[in-house]
């Protein structure tokens, strides 16, 4: 696997392993099993994970990292949505101690849904997150975003070290522009000098049955030299690994993870309406209908975001 020389000794997997779908957004899997698929990843060199304090996956990560004897670093991103100082504190302490860490690689601004002034808004997280690298219990500090103007404006932020932005051949899920913006934004970031890594490039399973395109479109975007994705399967590892090495793909294992079984985000009869869901869609994917939220399969990109905020649990993913 490729490392990616990220400046103070920091050398990255251009494969980035994303542990969103193992935890209860989406798959699910217990904690257990889930080290077992990242320790494959380890195996196989991909040395950089990404989780979100929402994800729930902090103890998939940290019975991976403790049956991890190799001496090769691992580096982890998580992210929060916390707004205030004492919000990211928790955030940071609950970080470390669920991983078992003495320091976080890089701590974002979960900020997927948000206008340009995420930067005042979130004044109060950002400074406390600035103390934190001083005291060097975090890294770096970075922003999550699917905002094409946000990326923008991030290039401006000296505070910014590391921008994760969504981009993909279809530009799914790109809010305030298109994949052109969105390319544009990342070019002034890489310009600016923040080291970027690219979200969604299969565009929430969409384009799992042109891997391959969707992968050389991703790393031909100026500015993205580091791809997350979102893997829940030692086949689905073996699988991604291998195309970025530019090795064979067993054809079995592409077939079996081509995505025949791809999963869809389902409103029950138990919906209200009452539009909570709306809120924390990054994705603008739903909508109120006549008798409950409506999915706009286009958009939605299958992020689980909305599920957790359902009062009446009217949301599943299958």
């Amino acid at each position: 696997m490729r490392l990616i020389d990220w400046g103070d000794g920091w050398h990255v997997s251009e494969l980035c392993f994303g542990v969103l779908p193992m935890g209860p957004l989406q798959k699910d899997l217990d904690p257990k099993r889930g080290a077992e698929v990242l320790l494959e990843a380890f195996r196989r060199g991909v040395n950089f994970i990404d989780t979100a304090q929402s994800y729930k996956t902090y103890p998939h990560i940290r019975k991976a990292l403790d049956r991890w004897d190799e001496d090769e670093p691992i580096y982890i991103a998580s992210k929060s949505n916390a707004q205030t100082r004492e919000d990211m504190r928790l955030a940071v302490d609950e970080a470390l101690d669920q991983l078992g860490r003495d320091h976080i690689d890089i701590m974002h601004l979960h900020a997927a849904r948000v206008d340009v002034d995420v930067f005042d808004v979130r004044k109060g997280a950002l400074d406390y997150l600035r103390e934190c690298r001083d005291r060097g219990i975090v890294k770096r500090i970075g922003i999550s975003t699917h905002s094409a103007p946000v990326v923008a404006r991030a290039a401006e932020e000296t505070d910014i070290d590391v921008v994760y932005p969504i981009i993909n051949r279809g530009g799914l899920g790109i809010l305030s522009g298109d994949r052109s913006d969105m390319e544009q934004a990342i070019a002034k970031c890489r310009r600016a000098g923040k080291k970027l890594y690219a979200m969604k490039v299969y565009g929430g399973g969409s384009f799992l049955g042109d891997r391959r395109g969707a992968l050389e479109y991703a790393r031909s975007v100026e500015g993205i030299d580091v791809v997350s994705i979102g893997m829940v399967h030692e086949d689905e590892v073996a699988v991604n690994v291998d195309l970025f090495n530019g090795e064979e793909v067993d054809e079995a294992l592409w077939d079996a993870t081509a995505g025949g079984e791809r999963k869809k985000l389902h409103i029950l009869w138990l919906c209200t309406s009452c539009g909570t869901c709306l809120e924390h869609c990054p994705n603008e994917a739903l909508s109120l209908g006549d008798d409950r939220c409506v999915v706009d399969r286009e958009r939605c990109i299958l992020c689980g975001y909305c599920a957790p905020h359902c009062p009446e649990f009217a949301i599943r993913m299958v």
